[in-house]
């Protein structure tokens, strides 16, 4: 089954989330605001997405509105605390299938090719 880690009120996943539904893609929705991913999650995570920086939404207003020592993280603990602080930077959503698939973000051309859906 596929899991879709996101923010429950996050429009972006929202529609991630239906347009699964509409091609009966099962699923399970994770907020990671209630359920944080481990800082182990975070690592195998990154490793996927090429790295922590680019894991991040650097357009939201969280990203905006840290101090510049807090965006530099220099580290990869400096990184799994600052997720593990502020998992709605992570950017989303991360969907993960069953086959250990990575990818973030939605769109529709993107998710009919990852789903092979014609």
């Amino acid at each position: 089954m596929t899991t879709v880690f996101g923010l429950k009120n996050c429009d972006t996943c929202k529609k991630a989330t239906k347009w699964l539904d509409r091609f009966n893609v099962a699923h399970t929705f994770v907020d990671y605001r209630d359920n944080k991913p481990s800082p182990e999650t975070l690592l195998e995570w990154a490793g996927k997405a090429g790295g922590f920086e680019a894991m991040i939404n650097k357009s939201s207003t969280t990203w905006r509105q840290l101090p510049d020592n807090r965006r530099a993280a220099a580290s990869d603990a400096e990184w799994k605390l600052l997720l593990r602080e502020y998992p709605q930077l992570i950017k989303r959503p991360v969907v993960i299938t069953e086959d250990g698939e990575f990818s973030q973000g939605f769109s529709d051309n993107g998710f009919k090719k990852r789903f092979n859906i014609d």
